[in-house]
């Protein structure tokens, strides 16, 4: 049975080439970079090294606006809580996002909240896009933080990130972007497009998990997330993984070198796979066709459950998802689907497909062959199928 991969939005496997560059940070340059001995000033010079290889792959204009995190949630929380608590002393009490941004970013939203803050959560539409007028229409006095993220982690729509970034500059707003999923797959560049905090995270370009970023543009207002130690600048206390950040590194100049080809087959195969299952009766593509990611498919098929048609994709050898991964175990239908305006049923029989470079055209031939086949084994034994169908003949 062939074996596919197609949860890539979730995670990447480590690729090769960042491992190997990685494992010398393990065992050989293993000294704490924070040490004012030879083995600690080794690992000192790798980090700061990466950091600006770093920092000139995302257009920052100093190293020293990079932030090494755990990850993407902790570089969202760290944003958001960090400029909304700072803005706060400014009587700055109002922050924008959408209704379908990650949960790192609405959950904390929430507790900034309960915290006395006011939020405005944005409507993204049919077509899953935040119209830059809205946000503007939003803007007020009070308002400290704009936070949309630059590209959705279910339905893959690409949002308009520099006409937003132009707003918040032209009213005085900080506006942060998280980039966990656009990262390697769009060009980013936050001092042309006007972003002053970026969150990204290695594990999503074949880098390894538990490594991430926060880009903070010179001069915003910003707490400390962590305290406790002098690292990163005094801002994020804690020893930080040299290894992970390498990989980090080198994860990001391989997706930034290869992008315009690596996005362009990509997309050529994406594009194959969607016309072929918008063939399936009463399918949908959610989200803008044309402003979504390269690798990035997600559909909802009427009258199944998103749950057994994973499970029995699973069974064929496809690895796919529902939505994502961090809440994956929930029951409930996806909160980005529900804001596209999808209704429950319908939102419940939701499928995503996400690939990388190693897709094949006999990958997506197996895939267009075995989803319809399940979809239809599903319907078979579904009493809301059933019931469809008997609508359409007016019984």
């Amino acid at each position: 049975m062939r074996e596919i991969y197609a949860d890539n939005s979730a995670t990447t496997k480590v690729s090769p080439a960042v491992l190997e560059k990685m494992l010398p940070y393990f065992s050989e340059v293993y000294g704490n970079p924070s040490s004012l001995y030879r083995v600690g000033g080794k690992a000192k010079i790798a980090l700061e090294n990466a950091r600006e290889n770093i920092a000139k792959n995302l257009g920052a204009a100093r190293a020293s606006e990079i932030y090494f995190t755990s990850g993407g949630s902790e570089s969202d929380n760290w944003a958001i809580k960090g400029v909304a608590r700072a803005m706060k002393k400014r009587g700055k009490t109002h922050i924008i996002t959408s209704k379908f941004e990650h949960h790192a970013v609405l959950h904390t939203c929430e507790a900034l909240e309960r915290e006395g803050f006011e939020v405005t959560y944005l409507d993204v539409y049919e077509n899953g896009i935040v119209r830059p007028e809205d946000v503007e229409n939003a803007i007020k006095d009070t308002t400290a933080l704009v936070s949309i993220m630059y590209a959705n982690n279910e339905i893959g729509t690409v949002q308009p990130i520099p006409e937003i970034g132009a707003i918040c500059k032209k009213h005085g707003v900080v506006f942060h972007t998280d980039a966990v999923q656009a990262a390697g797959y769009v060009k980013i560049d936050v001092a042309k497009q006007n972003i002053d905090l970026l969150s990204m995270t290695a594990h999503k370009i074949h880098g390894p998990k538990g490594c991430g970023l926060l880009y903070v543009r010179r001069g915003v207002p910003i707490q400390n997330l962590v305290d406790g130690g002098a690292q990163e600048r005094g801002r994020r206390a804690g020893t930080e993984n040299v290894a992970g950040i390498i990989g980090l590194d080198a994860a990001l100049q391989y997706a930034v070198d290869t992008m315009d080809e690596r996005c362009a087959n990509i997309r050529a195969l994406r594009d194959r796979l969607i016309d072929s299952l918008l063939q399936i009766e009463r399918s949908r593509l959610n989200g803008d066709r044309e402003r979504r990611l390269p690798n990035n498919i997600n559909m909802c098929f009427e009258g199944i459950e998103g749950e057994s048609l994973l499970l029995k994709l699973d069974l064929n050898g496809i690895s796919a998802s529902s939505g994502s991964a961090c809440t994956s175990g929930s029951l409930d239908p996806s909160h980005v689907l529900l804001a596209i305006g999808l209704p429950h049923e319908i939102a419940h029989g939701s499928l995503r497909l996400s690939f990388d470079e190693s897709i094949s055209g006999e990958d997506i031939d197996y895939i267009a062959k075995v989803v319809p086949e399940v979809v239809g084994y599903l319907r078979n034994m579904s009493p809301l199928w059933e019931k469809i169908k008997k609508e359409e003949k007016g019984e």
